[in-house]
């Protein structure tokens, strides 16, 4: 482990020196890796340092022992710093578990209603709304790529960017079946049933991510929809990207130029088939995408939201609380911080 610290310690410290170089502080994007690298390197950089001190701070306490004056100061000393260092430690040793090298991207998520028809489409927009809320509290911005109206309310697709710090590094966790049981508006009878939305994460992808060959692509332009009045756009600005290879299809129609949609269907293009090639990836490897929480498909039930008991349950790590009430407002840090440590246990077991 200190092998491990001392390395990051000498590249940060040659980091710092590269960054006030004036030929590589003209290079706006060379400047902008060696900071994003240096920033990769901080948390374990300052966890190192601290421990140094601490280590020195203990060889002092243990020097003072034999002092007859402070001798019973300094074996409280000695006991305090000892437990400080093993805190230190166990911070460490996650710190240096390997990293998901997406942690740090944006996200385009995915939500749609599944089994329940109205109901389900209905619960798509409450999670929606509930990841809205909790991008609010985290400061991140969100934006909407793509949206199909439900009728009776809430969507049977929508697609939206997260932009912000980490944020797949905590939104990784949500792929998956999220299944509803409550009494439906359309319900007579007072039944409780239940429903299905599922919810998609990916991280975004950069162009150097994913090479996309424009003979590739098919690209269509059509009238946008809306709500009518002022809302209806008269001119072809929607924009539908079939990736022939794949087959995989993208449609943006939010903004109000044919131009903007284009950019926003390529940024989704690419995240969907970097996406792919993860799960790919994943696959070949096997038992990576088996220790993950959750494989991220689609049809595994991760989480009930469970109204008449007021209960969320995460499934993959057995976890509970009687807090649906506030989830549903955007407070997903508990679930969110179970599911990171349960992730954080497993690498340190080795899984």
């Amino acid at each position: 482990m200190k092998e491990r610290l001392q390395a990051i310690e000498e590249r940060y410290n040659e980091l710092n020196k590269e960054l006030t170089n004036p030929e590589i502080l003209s290079d706006i994007k060379k400047t902008t890796e060696l900071a994003k690298e240096q920033a990769s390197l901080k948390e374990a950089y300052d966890a190192f340092q601290q421990y140094k001190k601490l280590i020195d701070d203990l060889k002092e306490a243990e020097e003072l022992t034999k002092d007859s004056e402070l001798g019973d100061f300094a074996k409280e000393e000695v006991t305090r710093l000892s437990e400080e260092i093993k805190t230190i430690e166990d911070k460490i040793e996650i710190i240096l578990l390997p990293k998901d090298p997406n942690d740090d991207k944006n996200v385009i998520v995915e939500i749609r209603g599944a089994a329940g028809g109205d109901e389900a489409n209905i619960f798509a927009g409450d999670l929606y709304r509930m990841y809205s809320k909790y991008a609010e509290k985290e400061g991140w911005k969100l934006e909407i790529l793509t949206e199909e109206h439900s009728d009776m309310g809430g969507f049977p697709l929508v697609e939206f960017m997260v932009k912000g710090e980490r944020v797949y590094s905590k939104l990784k966790y949500e792929s998956g079946a999220h299944r509803v049981q409550r009494v439906p508006v359309t319900e007579t009878q007072g039944r409780v049933h239940t429903s299905t939305a599922t919810v998609l994460v990916m991280p975004e992808a950069e162009e150097v991510d994913v090479e996309i060959k424009p003979s590739d692509l098919r690209i269509d332009v059509y009238r946008s929809t809306g709500a009518g009045g002022q809302c209806v756009n008269t001119t072809d600005s929607a924009v539908r990207i079939t990736h022939l290879p794949s087959g995989i299809v993208v449609t943006c129609q939010n903004e109000r130029s044919q131009i903007q949609n284009k950019e926003k269907c390529m940024q989704m293009l690419r995240t969907r088939l970097y996406e792919e090639e993860l799960r790919k990836q994943e696959e070949e490897l096997g038992s990576v995408r088996r220790s993950k929480i959750g494989t991220g498909d689609r049809s595994e039930k991760i989480r009930t939201y469970n109204y008449p008991q007021n209960r969320v349950t995460d499934h993959r790590i057995g976890f509970t609380t009687k807090n649906l009430d506030r989830v549903m407002e955007g407070n997903l840090d508990e679930i969110i911080n179970a599911l990171i440590i349960e992730d954080q246990n497993r690498k340190l077991r080795g899984e």
